[in-house]
């Protein structure tokens, strides 16, 4: 596929999704679908008034309605996704990104795809040489993702997406990286273990104390799990206005824990050697031996 140009870029294209932003900073998601109408506070504007505009124009619908349109970051689309389940907001995908080490050409496994959100920001962190499976019991929820992802991102050919139990297996037989956002997560501890290569990061996103509690005790009772960590992230933003400078009087306080675990061998302690006694070692295996007088 050719890549888009920098003028293709810098305008507003066919099918592209637009975050319309009003004078109050209420955000509405439209696609500029060609032949279709954009339904705006202060009426219905067709979709080819919008293709063509540059990105980041200001747009007067009727006489009082003010719009500023851009292309949705990944952070702005995520809050207005389409969904059924709860989304695993920014704020927490950044954090899984970063510690479960989500690198470019990684193959890792999704459990449980929510609405998609989660999906989209592990393709684009894996890159096209990386392979992402996702599964999820529920069909609602692998249609829904399927679609946003579809929609918002594009054509994923490196993206399977299945709908199955993963508390009775895992359909993979190797991973550098498996995340999970299920009700039980330790229920698939066992089978992650089978799964997830030596050295390999696990990573749980859970809303309770008590799921939490639940799933780091079935890491340390598991021979295959160590370095086991959790977290929560923070996130308040601030208004800034002339001399009027404070936190927001709103913000998305908890939204989850995120529990952190690397996969290590099960075989015994394996004795290492000193300096000392590798350098005594090799001076007895290079010294001449003492033959008997003939």
């Amino acid at each position: 596929m050719t890549p888009p140009s920098a003028s293709d870029q810098a305008t507003l294209q066919p099918g592209d999704s637009v975050l319309f932003i009003d004078q109050k900073e209420r955000e509405y998601i439209r696609i500029l679908r060609p032949g279709s109408v954009i339904a705006l506070r202060g009426g219905n504007i067709p979709a080819e008034q919008f293709i063509g505009l540059a990105e980041g124009s200001l747009v007067q619908v009727g006489q009082d309605e003010r719009f500023r349109i851009l292309r949705p970051t990944y952070a702005r689309l995520i809050p207005n996704l389409p969904r059924q389940a709860q989304v695993i907001y920014p704020k927490d995908i950044g954090p899984i990104l970063l510690w479960g080490d989500i690198f470019p050409g990684a193959r890792v496994l999704e459990v449980g795809s929510g609405p998609g959100a989660l999906s989209m920001a592990l393709l684009r962190a894996i890159g096209p040489a990386g392979h992402l499976l996702t599964v999820d019991i529920r069909a609602d929820h692998c249609k829904m993702a399927r679609n946003n992802v579809k929609r918002f991102l594009g054509a994923a050919p490196n993206w399977i997406l299945a709908q199955t139990d993963a508390y009775q297996g895992l359909p993979v037989r190797e991973v550098d990286r498996v995340l999970v956002d299920l009700p039980e997560p330790w229920q698939v501890v066992p089978h992650a273990r089978e799964v997830v290569r030596p050295g390999g990061v696990l990573v749980g996103y859970l809303p309770t104390v008590l799921q939490v509690k639940s799933l780091v005790d079935a890491l340390h009772a598991d021979p295959g799990f160590a370095c086991v960590e959790v977290m929560e992230n923070m996130l308040r933003f601030w208004h800034v206005k002339d001399r009027s400078i404070r936190p927001e009087h709103r913000m998305v306080a908890h939204t989850g824990f995120i529990v952190v675990a690397r996969r290590v061998t099960e075989a015994a302690a394996i004795q290492v050697k000193s300096e000392k006694q590798v350098r005594q070692e090799a001076q007895q295996a290079v010294a001449p031996q003492n033959e008997p007088d003939s």
